[in-house]
């Protein structure tokens, strides 16, 4: 494992790198991150604030002969999405992540690897520890739950920052500039149930669906990946019409922001319909196969005869919810008509799961376009009405941020990048969702673009580093910070 990370240059952002991913950090149990990005800014004698959500803010006072210039902010989040392969033993609230360098990348064994945005932490505090960088003043801005509600940059107060330029280090693509993402909207959908009786005819088995690919539901959601969710309630809504199935319990998806890898449900078949209905399995797993081979080669789709469940969900609701999901509008609805290549609005079905009284079924829909983003609300209600649905509404709204091709950053790292490399950076927005919406908000004078090393498959067990990327990352950053404008006279 990793601590031959700790070899790769630059050597203290590694070092940072390698530190945080011995702490366990999923969203919204930050604390023991947010205890040591605290230490770590008082142990160096500098201004440290804890706010009352838990977002952390160090500043550190420009390096000699660079007192004039203006303040720049360096914003990273300190949660991870926690993900792991099924086979992979493993509780993200206690255990340290498994990284380690496989050829030009660092990625982890079995679960997500933290490079979003541990590398982007980790290069703010490796700038705060350097005593041989060339900087303005310096405010450094640590959010907490970006991942599952953007609560730290939501909660930040207004005033707080004195800063002019705020560079977001949460990209993931080395060579970008982004100007501009996504803004993005929760639906969350509730069927209450009634339990009724298992018949002595019937035989149950749990259906498991595996080796998705999954992945971040922006940033990937345009590789045309399967969806577990989508994929078993396909089949269920076969299975019922076919084989007059019985749904006992369901379980797709864990993670709102994340394309679902894997579902399992339990069904119940009459014995008389049991082979075909195996066969119907089998069937299906080629189908997905055939459909889905390129992007997801490991899928499996398997049938495993279990004990009978102690009772079925009402016919009804069964019904009306594998309907609604059949239904559901899942994956790009546009593509963007300014930029090439960018979606603009999509939807990811993440989770659907039950408890002991009510089955949810969440999304997450994202659009840089708001009337866009309020019509795939509009269809969501829509469907879940007719699906005579107990519960619809819509929470975590968050703005998508206006891209300024005026800006005055830009502008310098567009010249800066030119001369370091030898060619444009490519401008761009993110279909994701990035805290520069929300910050902006609160800060609209700030000047504000996002950069980042690439990273492949975030949000995945496959979420990996590019490590040459890494340091033309952390060279680019330099150089900008040595060259920011002069304040304004």
């Amino acid at each position: 494992m990793g601590k031959d990370i700790l070899n790769l240059e630059p050597k203290k952002l590694w070092k940072n790198f390698y530190e945080l991913t011995q702490i366990p950090r999923p969203s919204k149990k930050e604390q023991k991150v947010v205890e040591f990005v605290k230490n770590f800014g008082e142990k160096l004698g500098l201004e440290t604030i804890v706010d009352e959500v838990g977002n952390v803010i160090i500043r550190k006072p420009a390096s000699p002969g660079m007192e004039n210039r203006k303040t720049v902010i360096l914003q990273a989040h300190l949660d991870m999405v926690p993900q792991k392969n099924s086979d992979k033993e493993f509780d993200f609230e206690k255990d340290p992540i498994d990284a380690y360098i496989d050829g030009e990348w660092v990625t982890a064994d079995g679960t997500t690897l933290g490079a979003d945005n541990g590398i982007g932490v980790a290069t703010i505090l490796a700038i705060l520890e350097s005593d041989d960088i060339k900087h303005p003043p310096l405010e450094a801005l640590f959010t907490i739950d970006e991942e599952t509600g953007m609560t730290g940059a939501e909660h930040l107060k207004p005033g707080v920052l004195k800063g002019d330029i705020l560079i977001n280090l949460d990209s993931e693509q080395e060579g970008e500039l982004y100007i501009g993402c996504a803004g993005g909207t929760n639906a969350n959908i509730q069927f209450n149930y009634s339990k009724v009786g298992v018949s002595n005819d019937t035989v149950a088995y749990e259906l498991k669906l595996t080796g998705l690919k999954g992945g971040h539901s922006g940033v990937d959601i345009n590789l045309g990946r399967a969806n577990s969710a989508k994929l078993i309630f396909r089949f269920l809504y076969n299975a019922q019409k076919e084989f007059g199935i019985q749904l006992s319990s369901i379980d797709a998806g864990n993670m709102r922001n994340a394309i679902p890898r894997e579902a399992h449900a339990v069904v119940l078949v009459l014995n008389s319909k049991e082979k075909d209905f195996l066969k119907a399995v089998e069937k299906w797993e080629q189908i997905f196969k055939n459909e889905y081979k390129e992007t997801d080669p490991e899928l499996s789709f398997k049938a495993e005869k279990v004990e009978p469940p102690e009772f079925a969900i009402d016919p009804i609701t069964q019904d009306n919810l594998i309907k609604a999901v059949q239904g559901t509008p899942n994956g790009v609805i546009r593509m963007s008509a300014s930029m090439e290549g960018l979606v603009e609005t999509s939807t990811n079905l993440s989770i659907v799961r039950m408890d002991d009284k009510v089955i949810e079924v969440l999304a997450l829909i994202r659009s840089s376009v708001d009337t866009a983003k309020e019509d795939v609300e509009n269809m969501f209600e829509a469907i879940y009405k007719l699906a005579k649905a107990d519960k619809i509404w819509f929470d975590g709204k968050y703005p998508g941020w206006k891209p300024n091709p005026d800006s005055e950053i830009l502008r310098l790292m567009k010249q800066i990048y030119k001369d370091m490399f030898g060619k444009e950076p490519k401008v761009t927005a993110i279909h994701a969702g990035l805290e520069t919406g929300l910050l902006g908000g609160k800060y609209p004078n700030w000047d504000m673009i996002s950069i980042g090393p690439t990273i492949k498959y975030p949000h995945s067990p496959d979420e990996k580093v590019n490590i040459e990327s890494v340091k033309r990352f952390w060279d680019f950053l330099l150089k900008v910070l040595e060259n920011i404008p002069e304040k304004d006279s």
